[in-house]
């Protein structure tokens, strides 16, 4: 239980959030001020990930007593952020003095048990297994409502939730309810399940969907080596982070420096993954060009105390890696829309299926009637699909509802050598966020 005296203090000082447009150029500059406590760093960095934010720098401090933070950030077209309402929006969930009450949206088992069940689901991937899930769940008179499913190191993990399709409200029948499981069960195990798969109904809760995710991979273990063809395969493309974790001794820390692509949400999955971990960051830097991210952290576990053995620090790269990896957009993005009907997804993904399609990662939702998906698709063997195939299955299901998005980003930059040191060498020279324009001067 937390002491009373860290709530009276918490009271007397709640979070204070200034949010300006003026003062630099390109980017809407974000500062919060707040009583420090494990876990704020995240609670900062979800809200702005709900709003769809993107950080292109961000300055942290959170040593002692105090958390003190600033963000640039820039909406998905690249701009400032003039919309009130997410000004609002973000003032409101941060100034809470409820230590950031968690949003009610993209999350596991929030809303009121008459809207949906929320099903998980983690285990092996195989060719087909998303389709399989899909027509289980129509067989049982299951709609899927929205979804948002990840593969990394052949593990698959998913949030699914899923309604009545006669009454459009949550599934709450003991009996169907062990059905459900039963049956996903077997499809997760297939015919030889070394690694145990789950499935689990969710229980009401406050868990963010992107984190729960997150937390379903690393109790799969998804961080560890997969086999040689499939880890060489990966390390072709030439996109895999590039971690390090280095002593600094003479501040008693650990320096964990990440370079890889940039992408939305990115700070959010590492900070969500040293948290679970049970690390915290004391100070830190976010700096992001063109296509590539650098951010550099200095952290010690919850006990006080830095990295303090090889396996240890193995672990943490490690798991970071995978953190960074899990949401890289691998495959051919393909985009649905089309008006909602029970039975959709598996139409369509019993498609894929059949033109040996394989779906490395998908969101799925439902908006006002309308079914918007997004999918990222590889060939059976993982490598790009045959634009040919691409045309047959955009024929069978629609060439206007089903889009393909073209990337024609080039291929991030090879890691150069680590710079740590970078956020040294000010870091512990001045506490005030003036400081944070001399960070944003090397960009």
């Amino acid at each position: 239980m937390e002491d009373e005296y860290s709530k009276f203090v918490r009271r007397m000082n709640p979070p204070r959030v200034v949010i300006d447009n003026d003062t630099c150029e390109d980017a809407t500059v974000i500062q919060v001020d707040s009583v420090n406590k494990h876990g704020i760093l995240l609670d900062v960095v979800q809200v702005l990930a709900e709003v769809n934010l993107i950080i292109t720098k961000a300055y942290i401090s959170s040593d002692g007593v105090w958390f003190m933070d600033v963000f640039n950030v820039i909406d998905q077209n690249g701009e400032k952020i003039r919309d009130q309402d997410i000004i609002n929006y973000i003032q409101m969930r941060l100034e809470s003095n409820a230590s950031f009450v968690p949003s009610m949206r993209d999350s596991v088992g929030v809303m009121p048990s008459e809207e949906h069940t929320s099903i998980e689901l983690s285990g092996t991937d195989r060719p087909g297994l998303f389709s399989e899930v899909c027509a289980v769940l129509a067989d049982l008179h299951c709609n899927v409502v929205n979804a948002e499913i990840w593969t990394h190191n052949a593990r698959a993990a998913a949030v699914v939730h899923v309604t009545d399709d006669s009454t459009g409200c949550a599934i709450k029948d003991p009996n169907r309810l062990a059905t459900i499981k039963e049956l996903l069960c077997n499809v997760l195990r297939g015919n030889s399940e070394l690694k145990a798969a789950k499935m689990t109904l969710a229980t009401p809760g406050v868990t963010n969907r992107d984190r729960r995710l997150h937390q379903l991979m690393f109790a799969d273990r998804d961080y560890e080596k997969v086999e040689r063809a499939e880890l060489q395969r990966i390390e072709d493309k030439g996109s895999r982070p590039h971690v390090t974790a280095l002593d600094c001794s003479q501040k008693d820390y650990t320096v964990v420096t990440m370079r890889s692509k940039d992408r939305p949400k990115l700070l959010f999955d590492i900070i969500c993954t040293l948290t679970d971990m049970q690390y915290v960051v004391f100070h830190g830097m976010v700096n992001t060009g063109r296509m590539e991210a650098y951010q550099e952290f200095y952290i010690r576990h919850v006990d006080g105390l830095p990295i303090s053995s090889e396996a240890e620090r193995e672990r943490v790269v490690q798991c970071l890696e995978a953190a960074i990896e899990r949401r890289a957009s691998e495959g051919l993005e393909l985009q649905l829309c089309t008006d909602d009907r029970v039975g959709l997804l598996s139409d369509i993904t019993r498609i894929f299926r059949e033109n040996s399609l394989c779906v490395k990662r998908a969101e799925i939702s439902t908006r006002g009637g309308k079914a918007i998906d997004t999918f990222y698709v590889t060939d059976v063997t993982g490598n790009t699909v045959d634009p040919k195939i691409i045309d047959s299955v955009r024929r069978q299901i629609g060439q206007t509802i089903l889009q393909v998005k073209l990337n024609s980003s080039p291929p991030p930059k090879a890691p150069q050598g680590t710079t740590m040191g970078y956020l040294f060498g000010n870091l512990f020279k001045a506490r005030s966020f003036q400081n944070f324009k001399l960070i944003r001067s090397y960009s």
